[in-house]
């Protein structure tokens, strides 16, 4: 849950606002209804939706999408699961008053553990989440980012500061992000067909 939860407001908070969602829904469908868990996600899900239909200009979208998700996040606690509840209910009354504010000033950036949090301060594992999640938005392979942060997890890559930028880029650079996928992948299969080379010598041996 929580690994999901950072991995989500981290892909808000570089600009995904429709990806976003994708890191927690899955969850958020286990959950039991009327839980806090259940309407905290429940709610980000609407506050980033209502963010993405008011940079499309969707204003009657927008609204009710930020209504919902105040309502959602009504009676969870401010703080939860570290999380600024207080300041995503205050963003979405002010969206549902006046949604095309969004021209006029960026999106508020949600806050987890008192911070914005970011994609450069993701576990490896967390970082796996948010970039496969924006893989599946753009309908690049996610099993890539996946193979490649569980290498950084495990400590099985070859150069982890590489690996952990290419992961990184693949989030936050948009312009970018189809040659990064391509690197990531032919960069994981390189130590995968390494692995198998060292499994064949063993074996051999």
């Amino acid at each position: 849950m929580d690994q999901r939860l950072r991995a989500g407001v981290a892909v808000y908070n570089a600009g995904e606002y429709h990806a976003a969602h994708d890191a927690w829904e899955e969850r958020w469908l286990d959950l039991e209804e009327g839980t806090d868990d259940e309407r905290l996600l429940h709610g980000l899900i609407q506050y980033t939706a209502a963010v993405h239909h008011a940079t499309n200009r969707n204003w009657a979208g927008a609204v009710g999408l930020a209504e919902s998700g105040s309502a959602y996040l009504a009676d969870v606690p401010t703080d939860y699961r570290g999380v600024d509840v207080a300041r995503a209910r205050e963003y979405l009354d002010l969206l549902a008053t006046d949604p095309d504010r969004i021209e006029r000033a960026p999106a508020w950036p949600l806050a987890i553990e008192g911070a914005v949090a970011s994609v450069g301060e993701l576990s490896a594992a967390e970082l796996g989440i948010a970039a496969a999640t924006v893989a599946e938005e753009y309908g690049f392979d996610a099993s890539v980012p996946e193979r490649a942060a569980e290498r950084l997890a495990n400590g099985t890559t070859e150069n982890a500061n590489r690996m952990w930028t290419l992961l990184a880029d693949f989030v936050t650079s948009a312009e970018s992000r189809g040659i990064v996928h391509q690197r990531l992948g032919d960069h994981v299969e390189r130590e995968e067909a390494r692995d198998r080379d060292v499994e064949g010598l063993f074996e051999g041996s």
